[in-house]
């Protein structure tokens, strides 16, 4: 009887323990979700102003939601000038233009693939202007562009990626980028089953950087960036320990000309917008 009680009480642990939390492990890689009902209340208290709205890795940019300029990275480069960016792939364009952070972390993620033989990568379109993007919608037409400000590829952390040996949908390149890109920092931003809520078909080849935290908790609850940034909204506060390293993501409202937000002290944190009415901070535990 004691043994079948036991049994009992094991199994409601573990049911409980389920309920609260997603836990992946593969490739030694451990993901370990937690939706908390309110922000952490430890750290100072700093103002933060209505343009930080509008800047960050987070930027919600589509049809309803235009890029303002100063969300524009600051650190754009042309990559056929810095060959020793270009390692391990390909580009389609010599003209093709990128973050250089976000091309160091794509960099890592082509080491990544390639330690699992899949080594084919090319970067077919990166960071387009206003002009540039203008001129695309102008000759493709509003079925397959955006207008200048509309499109994420004038943010500069968005990238179109190839391969050489197949059409993305079909290639080790895409199907390993698939499993392995949020380890990375980057999401597949317009997935097959969601072109209602993104606005955009299907596109196997287009990535997006928005850090290893929010790609994270996107690939495990399958949440597009619009999926996310209204689920951030209703919980306010998501806890994420990804391969050891525990991160804190919060939201606040910006309503009026700033809002107070809740910093670490001593602790590392990054603050981003969402294109549209609040700031998301990131807090590295």
């Amino acid at each position: 009887m004691r043994k079948w009680v036991l049994a009992f009480l094991l199994v409601i642990l573990l049911s409980y323990g389920v309920s609260h939390y997603i836990t992946k492990d593969a490739d030694d890689s451990k993901v370990e979700i937690n939706d908390a009902s309110e922000p952490p209340q430890d750290g100072q208290m700093i103002t933060v102003s209505k343009e930080q709205v509008y800047q960050g890795d987070l930027l919600l940019v589509n049809t309803d939601y235009a890029l303002h300029p100063e969300g524009i990275r600051s650190d754009i480069v042309s990559l056929s000038n810095r060959q020793d960016l270009v390692k391990g792939y390909g580009l389609l364009d010599p003209s093709i233009q990128l973050s250089e952070s976000v091309v160091k972390s794509f960099s890592k993620m082509v080491e990544g693939a390639k330690e699992d033989g899949v080594e084919h990568f090319l970067i077919s379109s990166g960071y387009r202007d206003a002009d540039k993007q203008e001129q695309l919608y102008r000759d493709m037409g509003h079925d397959y562009a955006l207008p200048a400000y509309h499109s994420e590829h004038n943010l500069g952390v968005s990238l179109d990626i190839g391969s050489t040996e197949a059409k993305m949908d079909e290639a080790e390149e895409g199907k390993w980028l698939k499993k392995h890109s949020a380890e990375y920092g980057f999401i597949l931003r317009y997935p097959k089953g969601k072109e209602e809520i993104t606005g955009i078909q299907y596109e196997p080849w287009h990535f997006r950087y928005v850090g290893i935290a929010h790609s994270s908790i996107m690939q495990e609850q399958e949440l597009t960036l619009e999926q996310y940034l209204d689920k951030l909204k209703q919980t306010k506060a998501i806890s994420i320990t990804v391969d050891g390293q525990k991160y804190t993501v919060t939201y606040y409202p910006i309503v009026g000309d700033s809002a107070t937000v809740n910093v670490p002290q001593g602790k590392r944190y990054d603050i981003s917008g969402n294109n549209y009415d609040g700031v998301i901070v990131t807090v590295y535990e």
